[in-house]
């Protein structure tokens, strides 16, 4: 389990608690290590997304459901939806076990560079001033 102040370089951050980590053409989307302490055990995660839909910066793409709360999961930038985590429909838990990798959720290809984004220092603070 990651420490929750944890913030990876290689990727960018939304004030929302998701990470972008480009590969490729493609942008990878998860949530933080901050999100997974927060919400506590998750039970399930609901992509209302798939494989080839269109999606917008700021909107929802599913939730993520714990012993605590539900979530909603929110797009980091604008595009198309190039693959999704099916792993998580069966096994939610991969989200606490490895949010930075096994526990990504979507990739999309991104209309443009995501301009709004986070970089790590900028997240590290968000959280360091962050009261919840």
């Amino acid at each position: 389990m990651s420490s929750p102040k944890e913030v990876k370089a290689d990727r960018k951050y939304t004030k929302d608690h998701e990470w972008a980590q480009t590969e490729g053409a493609e942008l990878v989307v998860g949530i933080t290590a901050f999100a997974v302490d927060a919400l506590g055990d998750i039970t399930l995660v609901s992509l209302d997304v798939k494989v080839g839909d269109a999606v917008q910066a700021g909107k929802t793409f599913g939730t993520i459901e714990s012993v605590k709360t539900l979530s909603d999961l929110f797009v980091p930038v604008s595009g198309k939806v190039t693959r999704i985590n099916a792993a998580l429909e069966d096994h939610p838990e991969l989200v606490n076990e490895d949010c930075w990798s096994k526990g990504w959720m979507i990739a999309i290809a991104p209309e443009a560079a995501p301009s709004d984004l986070l970089d790590a220092q900028a997240y590290a603070d968000h959280l360091s001033h962050s009261d919840h």
